[in-house]
Formats: C-alpha cells, sequence, structure tokens
C-alpha cells in the first residue's frame, strides 16, 4: 500500500484515498458498542482508532492521516513499517515464534553481543517491556548487595519526577501520588530526593542504601535534561559508598539523542541500564544491561521470563540496531535535532505568552507551555500533528528518527497552525 506524502501546512488531518468512505475495521465493529467497549478502562478517552502506519505517518480508521511524532511514545525510532524490521520480522516467522528460555533462542546471544559492544555492559538479560527492565534492574541491585553479604543494603535512591514504569515496585520508585493512589501498600526501600541536589543524595546514603536510579533524560517528567556534572558526582558517591549506579534509559535511549545511549553525551557510564521503547522499534522487547560485577549475584533461577527475548522481539532489534548504531545515522539524528530545535525556537519567539522553553535534545525536544498542555495536543492534532504530554505542563516531540527535514518543516507549520489556535492571554 503506497504511503501519500501530503502537505500539511497546518490544514489539518490529510487524506488517505487507499481507505474506502465506509471502511471501518472489523475490531472496531466486534468492540464498540455506542462509548462502550471491552477494553479495561485505564487510558480514558483516546483521540482515534489507529489502524495503519507508513513511515512517519499514522492513519485512521476514515483514512485521515497524521505526522506522528508521538513515535509511540518514542518507541517507533524507525517509523511505522519500516521494511527493514518487517522483514526481519517476516523471515523470522517463518521459522520460530516461540521456545521459551530453557532452550537456547535464536539470535539471542548475537543481539546481547551487539548491546554489550556498543556499551559498558557485559551482560544482558531481556524482558518485553521497560517496567520489567527496571524490575531486573532493582532485583540486580539487590542481589548484588546480597551476594557480597550485606544483605541489609536494599533501600534504592530516585528522584522526584522521574516516572520508571507501572509495576508495584517501579511506582513506588518514582513515588509519585498520581501512581500509586489506590494501589498501596508500596514495596518499601525507595527514597525519592530532589532532582540535581547533590548534598541531599549524599546525606540519604546509609548503611542500606544499595543504589540509585535516574534518567539521563527525565520524560514523563517533561523532558529534563540532567546535566553531566550531577550524574558524574552521582557516579562517585556510588563509588565510594560502593552502591551500583543504574541509568533507566527506556524512552531517552537507542539513538534517540544523537547518542545510541544518552549517558555517552555527559561520559559517565553506570553499572546497570535498562532499555525497551526503541529497541524493537514497535516489537515489544526490553533489555537490562549490566556489569559482570553488578550481575554477579544473578544465578540461575534468580530471574526468569517466559517471553522475554523470544526470537521475534530479538530478530526486529537485530534490524534497528543495524540501522541505528550507525555513526552517520546518529550524525543525521543530531543534525535534525537541531534543525528542529531552531524552528522551534522561532515559533517561541512569535508566541512567548504560549511557549515558556524549550528543552531536550536530538529528537528528544519537548516544550515547556504556559497554556495547558492537553489544550495544545489537542490544537496540534486537529492541525494534524500527533503529540504527546509529559509532566510539568510539556508537551513532547518525539518523532521517528527516520524523519525526514521537510517533515520537520512540515511539523513546524502545524505547530505554528496550532499556536494560533490557543487564546493569547
Amino acid at each position: 500500500m503506497s504511503s501519500p506524502q501530503p502537505s500539511l501546512h497546518g490544514e489539518g488531518p490529510l487524506r488517505d484515498e487507499n481507505v474506502a468512505d465506509n471502511h471501518v475495521p472489523e475490531t472496531r465493529v466486534m468492540e464498540t458498542h455506542g462509548t462502550e467497549t471491552h477494553v479495561m478502562g485505564t487510558y480514558g478517552p483516546r483521540a482515534f482508532a489507529a489502524v495503519r502506519g507508513a513511515g512517519s505517518y499514522l492513519y485512521d480508521a476514515e483514512g485521515c492521516g497524521y505526522l506522528d511524532f508521538t513515535s509511540g511514545i518514542a518507541v517507533t525510532s524507525l517509523g511505522h513499517c519500516h521494511p527493514k524490521l518487517v522483514a526481519a520480522l517476516n523471515a523470522q516467522a517463518q521459522s520460530l515464534w516461540h521456545a521459551s528460555n530453557l532452550f537456547d533462542i535464536p539470535g539471542q546471544s548475537d543481539l546481547a553481543a551487539m548491546l554489550c559492544n556498543y556499551s559498558f555492559a557485559d551482560k544482558v538479560f531481556f524482558t518485553n517491556s521497560g517496567a520489567e527492565a527496571l524490575e531486573c534492574a532493582i532485583k540486580t541491585a539487590r542481589r548484588y548487595q546480597h551476594h557480597k553479604g550485606c544483605a541489609e543494603r536494599y533501600k534504592i535512591l530516585t528522584f522526584e519526577g522521574g516516572f520508571h514504569g507501572r509495576t508495584l515496585a517501579t511506582i513506588a520508585a518514582a513515588g509519585q501520588a498520581k501512581l500509586i493512589d489506590g494501589f498501596g501498600p508500596m514495596p518499601e526501600g525507595f527514597v525519592q530526593l530532589p532532582l540535581g541536589d547533590v548534598e541531599a543524595v549524599a546525606a540519604a546514603i546509609d548503611a542500606q542504601t544499595a543504589a540509585i536510579i535516574i534518567e539521563p533524560i527525565l520524560g514523563e517528567g517533561g523532558i529534563q535534561v540532567v546535566p553531566a556534572a550531577f550524574l558524574s558526582a552521582l557516579r562517585a558517591l556510588c563509588d565510594t559508598h560502593g552502591l551500583l549506579l543504574i541509568f533507566d534509559e527506556v524512552q531517552c535511549g537507542i539513538a534517540r539523542t544523537g547518542h545510541l545511549f544518552a549517558h555517552q553525551a555527559a561520559d559517565v557510564m553506570p553499572d546497570i541500564m535498562a532499555l525497551a521503547k526503541g529497541l524493537g522499534g514497535g516489537f515489544p522487547i526490553g533489555a537490562c544491561l549490566a556489569t559482570s560485577g553488578a550481575c554477579a549475584g544473578m544465578t540461575p533461577g534468580s530471574h526468569g521470563s517466559t517471553f522475554g527475548g523470544n526470537p521475534l522481539g530479538v530478530a526486529v532489534a537485530k534490524a534497528v540496531l543495524d540501522e541505528v548504531a550507525e555513526p552517520r545515522f546518529l550524525a543525521e539524528v543530531t543534525e535534525k535535532g537541531e534543525v528542529m530545535r531552531a524552528g522551534l525556537a522561532q515559533l517561541a519567539s512569535h508566541y512567548p505568552t504560549v511557549i515558556e522553553g524549550i528543552r531536550g535534545t536530538g529528537l528528544m525536544l519537548g516544550l515547556k507551555l504556559k497554556t495547558p498542555n492537553a489544550q495544545f495536543v489537542a490544537a496540534a492534532r486537529s492541525a494534524g500533528l500527533l503529540t504527546v504530554p509529559a509532566g510539568d505542563n510539556v508537551v513532547r516531540l518525539l518523532p521517528p528518527l527516520t524523519v525526514s527535514l521537510a517533515e520537520i518543516d512540515e511539523a513546524l507549520s502545524a505547530l505554528a497552525a496550532a499556536l494560533a489556535q490557543i487564546p493569547q492571554p
């Protein structure tokens, strides 16, 4: 099915002529009864039914196309239905879908080797999601201290505004009221601290502290780039006190910043790192990376996953890494990010009563707003551009890493149209 390459220029969603006027996907007919649905209501109202994706565009059931600057929340790193990913998935699907980790999984060792060769790590545990990768990181850190004979060291220091997933442990790690309300009591052992306050971190370390978790760039927390000096200070504190440093790169990793891993810009290495989202380019897969020392306690039977590192996910992730780890690809992400940021700066200068500031790096950018971000997201969608809100009244702009300069120009035009819809104070 061919993909139209329309010009948005703030004119709203484009029309996909490949979708008939009366076409309604079967799943929509089966699932929707007026305003009712059999899907559990944890997501609230949805913008539309997404039925097809092609490159940087996402199409609804009526054939309307939108320039997708959500990328499935930093997931579709190579855009929708990238031919190399489709080919990798199709090829693997012809031979083996699942065998479980009772057996060697085709390609799993190769993918682990790729991740280790590109990073600080020596070992990898594969998961299905970012939350599971963080769960593995937490267990690995506690097991490390236990393995060393320091079982009393179980506390994990985290930071206000952080987001690490939706499991009980990961919402306890974040400590945000909106995440934990109604799910108590929370698992013990997580201490939230002010972001950027080295003295507060040092004061919080005690005989029970095991590790520190931080996102090098807070995604859900409002595209806050953590200063390199702070990451360096955390590394020094961990080294001094025998703690493990864990980086959550579920959203900011896999070339999103113009570096394969966001922490590489700060030249500060962790002991453990959680990955997911962009690693599979849209196919569910996550990974917990660690040094040999950090995961020495993770012995047979200490952890496991039925689907983690399954043949399909591994095949797709290998194809993703083959693309995004190329130096030229990473340089292009940086260049496109600079072009986009310059365009956003121009918009901010024209709409100072709406845009308070621009955050982020590479193709992980955010607009800090003075007006409600939900209002802005709706206005952008009506102009044909999909964006995603974040904390601290920020709108995230997360295009596919393959986005073209022409598409960035289209997005800037749509943003201008959205800004024109926002009432000026």
